[in-house]
């Protein structure tokens, strides 16, 4: 159920079989790695939203028995930290994923797939605990599926070794997002209800193996974007020094994902109606933005004068080429060659090369897929409207209302980062308590060709009834709250974020 500009990790977090690098460090017990990021890009947000908008992650202790896993953020759309597996443990970069249940990393069995080549293959050769399993299996996620087959190894999680964990060793992967992911594989953190194969979680071995001092563990994601940490994980409690007050628990009402049933969300203290009545949500770690039901969200988006992504290159297109455009058109220049003549298009000697309207975000300026795209539309709209003797200003108008109409494939919208400070305060209702996101904290800031581009952090996701109408709080939601997972409760808390 997301990934930003490349987040190196500089550390290694082996602590059983390597000494402990010189960025970690250690405190009331817990493990702490820091964590390097860079700027964010919109292109590397086009990659987060590929690998299904994963995102978030955070860290908690405050015992020995809490374990730290140091969080990279990647565009602050996507977070992720480093496991070991095997003896001695084969590294490897993974999502922490509340939306999903099961461990994968790429086998060295994989031939056929491109990711496979680019990121590290675990070798069961050599490793002297592994285990063979054998049993084949296939997850399919937003943007694409793995398949593979199962086995049992140890695996390292901070300074945790979960014996005998039972994990996919991939085969194949067929999504691009994998191959241009900056995560090897997903450690998946939801109930077993949902884990394909019956793989129990990491989490639940954690507890099975009597590894943890409370069976909890949470999440505090920094997104600060000038920090050097990311956020942490933490295995086993929390740390205070990422929260203010005390935690609002709400019980799990549908164990699979880490669902929980909440009120209505306000604008402005002002109800939006659809959800008054109590909607379901999950806490996805995995997950980017805030998805919710288009009915709330329009009004959110209208509210904050966003505007779909695709509609805001087309109307600079009109604004800054309609006019030569037209004249070229007047000129009789060839339609499907305008565009390459004013260089929004490249051109391979007989026709302008786009991938169309789905690919949208993350492209450069000029010349980019979105420009040309929207290019290649506002020729066949003027040229349909100059074949009706339209005047000049009328045709251009007529493009712009075009332009405001269409929708935008992944559900992002665009705002103004100059009207920031006008922007409402939202607020959703959870045990009957409101929980604030400020425009800094719902606007994700990207960076394109030098400048700075805000996204909504609301998408629309219709999910219909029994399981709707539901919302999937990711990474925004998460940064602004620490949120605990108590799997000994099934319980969520959440805290603000210190």
């Amino acid at each position: 159920m997301g990934q930003r500009l490349l987040l190196l990790v500089t550390t290694c977090l082996w602590a059983l079989s390597c000494a402990v690098p010189h960025h970690a460090s250690s405190r009331d017990g817990l493990l702490r790695i820091n964590l390097n990021k860079k700027s964010l890009t919109h292109e590397s947000l086009a990659a987060a939203k590929a690998a299904r908008q994963h995102d978030a992650l955070r860290l908690k202790s405050g015992n020995s028995d809490s374990d730290i896993v140091p969080l990279v953020d990647y565009l602050n759309t996507q977070y992720y930290g480093v496991i070991g597996l095997g003896t001695p443990p084969q590294n490897f970069t993974v999502i922490f994923d509340t939306g999903s249940s099961n461990l994968w990393v790429p086998s060295a069995k994989c031939y056929f797939s491109i990711a496979c080549y680019l990121h590290p293959k675990y070798k069961s050769s050599k490793s002297s605990t592994y285990k063979a399993d054998g049993e084949t299996c296939k997850i399919t996620y937003g943007s694409g599926a793995i398949s593979g087959f199962f086995s049992n190894d140890n695996v390292l999680v901070g300074d945790l070794v979960v014996k005998n964990q039972k994990f996919i060793g991939t085969t194949r992967e067929t999504s691009v997002s994998f191959i241009v992911g900056k995560f090897d594989g997903i450690l998946g953190l939801g109930y077993p209800d949902i884990s394909v194969g019956k793989a129990p979680p990491v989490w639940l071995s954690m507890q099975e193996q009597k590894l943890l001092a409370d069976d909890v563990f949470s999440f505090w994601l920094n997104r600060d974007s000038d920090a050097l940490s990311g956020g942490e994980l933490v295995f086993g409690g929390m740390d205070p020094d990422h929260y203010k007050g005390n935690h609002t628990y709400v019980p799990v009402s549908r164990r699979g994902y880490w669902q929980f049933n909440m009120g209505d969300l306000l604008i402005d203290g002002h109800s939006t109606g659809f959800c008054a009545k109590g909607c379901a949500a999950i806490v996805d770690s995995g997950t980017s933005l805030l998805a919710g039901p288009t009915a709330i969200v329009a009004q959110v988006n209208h509210a904050i004068g966003a505007e779909g992504i695709i509609s805001t290159e087309c109307k600079e297109v009109v604004s800054q080429y309609g006019e030569m455009i037209l004249e070229l058109l007047i000129a009789q220049t060839q339609p499907q060659k305008v565009c390459s003549q004013i260089g929004l298009c490249l051109f391979d000697g007989t026709h302008s090369v786009s991938n169309g309207i789905e690919s949208v975000v993350g492209k450069e300026n000029v010349g980019s897929d979105v420009m040309c795209t929207a290019c290649e539309m506002a020729v066949v709209w003027i040229e349909n409207q100059l074949r009706e003797n339209k005047t000049k200003e009328l045709i251009l108008q007529y493009a712009n209302q075009l332009c405001e109409r269409l929708p935008s494939p992944n559900g992002e919208s665009t705002v103004s980062c100059h009207e920031m400070s006008k922007m409402p305060n939202l607020a959703f209702t959870i045990a009957s308590k409101t929980f604030v996101l400020t425009p800094e904290q719902y606007v994700v800031k990207l960076e394109q060709s030098g400048q700075t581009v805000c996204i909504s952090g609301f998408m629309a996701f219709d999910i219909p009834p029994p399981r709707g109408p539901l919302w999937i709080l990711g990474d925004v939601f998460m940064g602004a709250y620490h949120t605990v997972f108590d799997f000994g409760k099934d319980r969520i808390g959440f805290a603000e974020s210190a």
